[in-house]
């Protein structure tokens, strides 16, 4: 297993089309973070980003079972993709608007790790992420979306653009209005990260 570590995401899903499910459970551990983190950002509630974040790998599995996966060589981006699309059908069914809205307690714009922090460590960083948190919730939704996927999932505004359904400079712009806003209400409460 891990020779296949080193396999590119590519290698990983024709492996699994090969038969070897091993190449599946390394591209889920490859990704699990951003596409969790991601998800939860989104809808707000640890167990239903579980179910989601679940369904999304189920709709991976069953694309590239049924032949339909076309690789394009960015297979983060398309499973983002999945996901962006469950969570807006969740929230089509229940008839209310996603927010973002951080629930963990690492920093919004640091990929989870989970490294062994002291004590003091975790609590600054859970002060700061408390902050961040605060102050994206007061975030106009739109700008909170393309804040987390620029920061948090490394998206390029291109793939935002398309993802979010709108044109690259819209994506650019909520960008640059979001972080003036960010850093305003930074100013205001004189809050130093």
């Amino acid at each position: 297993m891990t020779s296949l570590s080193k396999f590119s995401d590519h290698e990983l899903i024709q492996s699994f089309i090969a038969g070897n499910s091993n190449a599946l459970e390394i591209l889920v551990l490859r990704h699990k973070d951003k596409l969790y983190t991601s998800i939860l950002f989104l809808v707000k509630d640890k167990y239903l980003a579980e179910d989601i974040f679940q369904d999304v790998f189920i709709r991976v599995i069953d694309t590239v079972r049924g032949g339909r996966y076309t690789e394009e060589g960015k297979f983060l981006p398309w499973a983002m993709r999945i996901a962006h699309n469950l969570c807006v059908d969740h929230f089509r069914k229940v008839k209310r608007t996603p927010t973002i809205k951080t629930g963990d307690n690492q920093d919004i714009f640091e990929i989870l790790n989970f490294t062994e922090d002291s004590a003091e460590d975790k609590m600054i960083k859970r002060q700061s992420h408390n902050r961040v948190k605060d102050m994206l919730d007061k975030l106009p939704e739109d700008q909170r979306e393309v804040i987390i996927l620029r920061h948090y999932a490394d998206m390029s505004f291109k793939e935002i653009a398309a993802l979010t359904d709108c044109s690259i400079n819209t994506a650019l712009g909520r960008m640059r209005y979001g972080l003036i806003n960010l850093r305003k209400m930074m100013v205001q409460k004189q809050i130093a990260l």
